[in-house]
């Protein structure tokens, strides 16, 4: 009888140690330190920044260690700025080897396609090669991926020309066009520099992943199609982007105005680079031979045209290109008047583009190379480089997948290779202009449509429909609104369906019954794992929403609500019946107003059936607001630091009362 009294009394005590040593970590959760205020953050965020030592750099009452930190702090945001000051201090002659060749098969075709690029944008030939001379160099001393290769680009280049041609005519005023270019360039620039010095990076993810397929696919179709006009030799073709326009100007063409001998050499010509890239894919010691095609084919259809005298014929040729050096454009920026708010807009536009493309490209490599990328830091090379080309009379430039794939391929060591494609590109505006003035308008149509293949990725749009329909319709939306409306719709299109789609997920937000698994002290899904097993008389419900708020938080009550009506239905059939709801908030890091007048409404509402309250894991954000408001108190402190622990704690019949 003793014995039994001993054991009743060991466990009374055990059930005593446990119900304190819970009701003391209870506290840890109502006591937590309170979250950093909103000001805080934002300068916490500046420091982040700006690369300052969290410790207080003007701590020490020393002026003389006052003015050292201060030196060393400009020091590291030089270094932080300018990264070249770290990598180059290990550079030897064996990457510059590697870079040079590299470097110099860049440069071989970047010239062909710049000048392809500029003709796209709807300027002359000379300011398509200036853009892969000036932004190149300044990446280099900026950026920080090795293998990027910067430069004009076909879907930037169709962009501007499709959103400028509609506010300055190219034709009858070119002036003024170069003009809008050149400013809205500084305004990307701008842009894009704002956005890594603070840190708006997550602007350029408004774009998803599957509206970037949808929407290079559409650009790759509306680029090919723009090209008719160089590759049948049509004077007049229309200023609009879409599929349907583009298609009726051929179609009238044909019947009227083109030239076969256009047509001829550059479908000849396109069948020449399509062979050797499938060469140099066959056979990975010739990765050069389709850098170089490009440019062999400039340099023979000059020489067949010249020899040929095919120009009289009707063959059009580039004619003229200015030669020299980046003249000055920074008195051509047109910061006053009533374009400003265009240009600005076109450079807004252009500059998110040009930073996801350059992203993709700039991470992909560096993914495979095995090192990371500073996105924010990215955005500011990208930014003070445009910035830049918009004073020396350079359109808006970025990173190029095929031109970055030859830099790959070329085993280029660091990005000084973009140096020497610059300098290439430099010394044939000074010395070799003028040996292209008998390049035919096909040649150039052949090189863009032969880079274009790339930009068109089928089998991605197909894992996008497989992984996710709501993807795809972005997808789909996005190549739909390129290819029948244009690239500013296309784009809009895509937007809205993703914004629509992330609405869509965060105003109805997830919530899920929670089983404990046997032998454990795990909660989770009883529908993903249906061998776990419900707590008698406690409903145990997960909320997924990371921001419970005035969008989403009458949803989440009333399928709270609905979750208990059918659990006591359940319940009712077995003789049983709830006693407690809770709520695991784990997955929630912030709630506002409107979420905790939800919370309030729900409590009442479950007071009113005799259902008690209790919540599970929240995060000092939430437990803080909880507090400010009194619904701590009004929930008579069931606040648990686990799910376990809660439903522990009420099986147990305790009452975990804070101060």
């Amino acid at each position: 009888m003793g014995a039994l009294v001993n054991e009743a009394s060991n466990i009374a005590e055990q059930s005593n140690i446990e119900n304190s040593s819970r009701a003391q970590r209870t506290q840890w959760v109502l006591n937590a330190p309170n979250p950093p205020s909103l000001w805080r953050e934002f300068v916490e965020s500046i420091k982040d920044n700006f690369f300052i030592d969290h410790g207080s750099m003007f701590s020490s009452s020393s002026t003389q260690k006052q003015r050292w930190r201060f030196a060393i702090w400009v020091f590291r945001v030089f270094r932080a700025l300018f990264p070249v000051f770290d990598w180059g201090r290990s550079y030897k002659l064996s990457k510059f080897k590697s870079d040079l060749m590299a470097g110099l098969t860049l440069a071989s075709l970047s010239i062909p396609q710049s000048i392809g690029y500029a003709n796209l944008a709807k300027l002359d030939p000379q300011y398509g090669l200036y853009t892969s001379v000036v932004p190149p160099v300044i990446y280099a001393l900026m950026g920080s991926s090795r293998e990027i290769a910067i430069g004009p680009v076909a879907v930037i280049s169709l962009l501007l020309s499709s959103m400028a041609q509609k506010i300055v005519d190219p034709v009858s005023d070119p002036i003024g066009y170069r003009k809008l270019i050149f400013t809205a360039t500084f305004f990307a620039g701008t842009f894009q520099a704002a956005f890594g010095f603070f840190r708006f990076g997550f602007l350029v993810d408004f774009l998803s992943h599957a509206a970037i397929v949808g929407f290079m696919g559409g650009a790759a179709i509306v680029i090919s199609l723009q090209q008719m006009k160089g590759l049948l030799g049509i004077s007049h073709f229309t200023d609009k982007t879409d599929v349907i326009s583009v298609i009726e100007v051929v179609w009238r063409s044909i019947h009227t105005s083109w030239n076969p001998l256009n047509f001829l050499i550059g479908c000849s010509f396109l069948i020449f680079i399509l062979m050797i890239r499938y060469l140099g894919r066959r056979n990975r010691k010739f990765f050069w031979l389709p850098a170089i095609a490009p440019l062999i084919s400039v340099i023979l259809s000059t020489l067949i045209v010249f020899l040929t005298r095919a120009d009289k014929h009707g063959v059009k040729i580039l004619k003229h290109i200015k030669r020299g050096l980046n003249p000055s454009s920074a008195g051509q920026l047109q910061l006053k008047g009533p374009l400003v708010g265009e240009a600005a807009k076109i450079g807004l536009i252009s500059a998110i583009i040009a930073l996801t493309e350059a992203m993709a490209v700039g991470r992909s490599f560096a993914t495979i190379r095995g090192y990371h990328l500073d996105g924010n830091k990215e955005m500011v090379a990208m930014g003070m480089m445009n910035v830049a080309g918009s004073l020396t009379s350079c359109y808006v430039s970025t990173g190029s997948f095929s031109r970055t794939a030859v830099n790959f391929s070329s085993e280029c060591q660091t990005v000084l290779s973009n140096v020497v494609m610059a300098v290439t590109v430099l010394i044939s505006l000074e010395l070799f202009t003028r040996l292209l003035y008998f390049t035919p308008t096909a040649i150039l149509a052949s090189v863009i449509l032969s880079a274009l293949p790339g930009l068109i990725d089928i089998r991605e749009a197909y894992n996008i429909w497989r992984v996710d329909k709501l993807d795809f319709l972005a997808c789909i939306g996005a190549f739909f609104g390129v290819l029948f409306a244009s690239v500013e719709i296309g784009l809009l299109t895509a937007v809205t369906i993703s914004f629509m789609k992330i609405l869509l997920i965060a105003i109805r937000p997830h919530t899920e019954v929670l089983g404990r698994l046997p032998g454990s002290d795990i909660f989770c899904s009883i529908t993903q794992y249906p061998i776990a097993v419900k707590i008698p008389g406690v409903l145990t419900i997960r909320i997924h929403s990371n921001f419970l708020c005035f969008a989403n938080s009458n949803f989440v009550r009333e399928r709270i609500i609905r979750w208990v009506i059918d659990e006591e239905k359940e319940v009712k059939e077995t003789k049983g019946s709830i006693q407690v709801v809770i709520l695991d908030l784990s997955g929630m890091r912030n709630i506002d107003t409107s979420g905790i007048q939800a919370l309030e409404e729900l409590q009442k509402k479950l007071v009113s059936q005799g259902i008690e309250l209790a919540l599970a894991s929240p995060c000092s954000q939430v437990i803080h607001k909880l507090k400010l408001f009194k619904f701590v108190e009004k929930i008579e402190g069931r606040v648990f630091l686990t799910m376990g622990e809660a439903v522990d704690g009420i099986c147990c019949g305790s009452k975990m009362v804070g101060p």
